[in-house]
């Protein structure tokens, strides 16, 4: 339930927009291209971030037939201009429905709108829906703002009300710029923009006024579950700080969103499933990216899990949470 995917051609939207480092490809040798940021190099990508019949294959020597597919966070755009982000992502998301509608025995998507503008946001949340998507990807700020932020709830609200799913996915990690050596922003930031998001819509109240909105927040919810104990102690010792909007305790929440598996820990996996539940984590991946689970949960199948708590993880959850 968490892929990504982008089209094998992109147009120029810096060209078409008059302004912006927005994603372009040059596809410079066969079966790879290179993301441009503007004119700075993001990473190279292969074929199977763009063929749906090479991630079909792909995916088969794992026994798994069916991907959810999302687009490659960096693609959000939420900096641009709200429209300009709203035909991107329009454009985007004209291309995921026609992977879906080419293969539907094999791909899901999820759809990508523009958060920095409420009314663009839902007005395309509802084109989703006529278009049969079951949810959207979101990331884990809007230009920094954090997701708990008002602006945000009508959002939340259309999306509940729409019978949406939503995956919090992180980008934009808080700290990047100080923090460039040894891929810390992928492996330190990402874990905690994750946290950051889903502590947001703890606090704010978004999960309280929203119960029947279905969250999942990528790579096992990042640091949120392992520091839940901290959360807590802070929500009790200082609730004139932490508990000025939401008077719940944030272990309250622990079995009301979802997560995906994406750990690369037997026993950390062992104790999320313990804390939020078998029927809250997904099988996710990141693939095909190299920080992702590209044997497609090997290592899940070789922890002992009972039959069915491996179809809990495998495929049940993931058609709870976006179907429910």
């Amino acid at each position: 339930m968490h892929t990504h995917l982008l089209p094998e051609r992109l147009p120029n939207f810096a060209d078409k927009f008059g302004y912006g480092d927005f994603i372009h490809l040059q596809h410079h040798r066969k079966g790879f291209a290179r993301m441009m940021k503007g004119e700075v190099f993001f990473r190279e990508i292969g074929e199977n971030c763009w063929d749906p019949q090479v991630r079909i294959h792909e995916y088969a020597r794992y026994h798994t037939p069916v991907q959810v597919v999302c687009t490659i966070p960096v693609m959000f755009s939420y900096w641009a201009k709200a429209q300009d982000c709203l035909d991107l992502s329009q454009f985007l998301n004209d291309h995921l429905a026609g992977i879906v509608e080419d293969f539907p025995e094999h791909y899901i998507a999820l759809g990508t709108i523009p958060m920095q503008d409420t009314d663009l946001a839902i007005k395309e949340l509802e084109r989703l829906k006529t278009l049969g998507f079951p949810g959207v990807q979101i990331g884990s700020n809007v230009n920094q703002l954090n997701l708990g932020e008002a602006q945000f709830y009508p959002i939340f609200e259309a999306c509940a009300a729409l019978d949406m799913a939503v995956f919090v996915h992180p980008w934009e990690m808080m700290g990047e710029a100080d923090m460039k050596k040894y891929w810390l922003p992928w492996l330190v930031g990402m874990p905690a923009e994750t946290a950051r998001a889903a502590a947001s819509m703890i606090f704010s109240g978004v999960l309280e006024r929203l119960p029947g909105l279905r969250v999942c927040f990528a790579h096992a919810g990042g640091s949120l579950i392992p520091t839940i104990g901290r959360l807590e102690h802070g929500f009790n010792c200082r609730p004139d700080l932490v508990a000025i909007d939401n008077p719940v305790t944030p272990r309250h929440y622990l079995g009301k969103f979802w997560v995906d598996s994406a750990t690369h820990d037997p026993q950390l996996l062992r104790y999320i499933l313990d804390v939020v539940g078998e029927t809250k984590v997904c099988m996710g991946t990141d693939y095909p990216f190299p920080l992702g689970d590209l044997e497609i949960g090997t290592f899940i199948e070789k922890m002992g899990f009972t039959e069915n708590t491996l179809e809990r993880i495998m495929y049940k959850n993931t058609l709870e949470w976006l179907y429910g």
